[in-house]
């Protein structure tokens, strides 16, 4: 179960844009809570504390305690919107969790013990093919991360979603497969690849360089008729 965060919130008496302009010309984020067949009710966060959570891993699958027009309320981030020049948070969404009502989460994945790993050992490669795994929780189901044992793998390994112990009360939102989550991979597979991709970078470059000259020579074609 993911752990209870504190966020410090204020309320908002008006919504729309000019009052979240307002907010933030005060120095704080508009936001809101919504969900669960209620008014929604307009906040305002600190912006330092929201950067602080947003630069910890596995925002959106954090459950946050916060205040809000009904008092204490437990909610899910579910959208945050950055200003396009400053990159800085300009909005926040978040939605109220109810005991019984399912939702879909994305949560980070951690991998341990990579030193017990004999594949690792012998120069294996651990290829990550998914960070982070979308589930479907209970609130109270919703882990903080999902932490994957390295220990005793050989190359040629792999983890999938099959190998995971999930809490009580989630599941995988990917139902129709078994997916595959990292291998443990031989170092000459990982450069076999990586030279694949270099070549076939090269190759493109190749073409728009040439492609590049018959644009040239055509704009200069042009300005010379007008």
């Amino acid at each position: 179960m993911a752990d209870k965060n504190i966020l410090a919130t204020e309320p908002r008496e008006r919504a729309g844009k000019g009052a979240a302009r307002a907010t933030r010309r005060a120095g704080r984020v508009p936001a809101v809570i919504y969900g669960g067949k209620i008014e929604p009710s307009m906040i305002s966060v600190d912006p330092l504390e929201l950067n602080q959570e947003l630069n910890k891993p596995g925002f959106f699958g954090r459950v946050f305690e916060i205040s809000g027009s009904k008092g204490a309320e437990r909610v899910l981030p579910r959208d945050v919107q950055f200003d396009p020049v400053s990159d800085r948070p300009i909005h926040v969404d978040f939605m109220r969790l109810s005991a019984d009502t399912k939702v879909n989460v994305e949560v980070v994945v951690l991998f341990v013990n990579e030193e017990l790993s004999p594949g690792l050992k012998v120069g294996g490669v651990l290829n990550i093919v998914r960070r982070s795994l979308e589930l479907v929780c209970i609130p109270a189901a919703i882990p903080e991360s999902i932490t994957i044992d390295l220990t005793g793998l050989e190359l040629g390994d792999s983890i999938h979603i099959s190998h995971i112990d999930l809490p009580e009360g989630a599941e995988s939102a990917i139902t129709d497969r078994d997916f595959t989550i990292a291998t443990i991979a031989a170092p000459s597979v990982v450069k076999s690849e990586a030279a694949e991709a270099a070549e076939g970078e090269e190759g493109e470059e190749g073409e728009e360089g040439e492609e590049g000259v018959e644009g040239e020579g055509t704009e200069g074609e042009e300005e010379a008729k007008e």
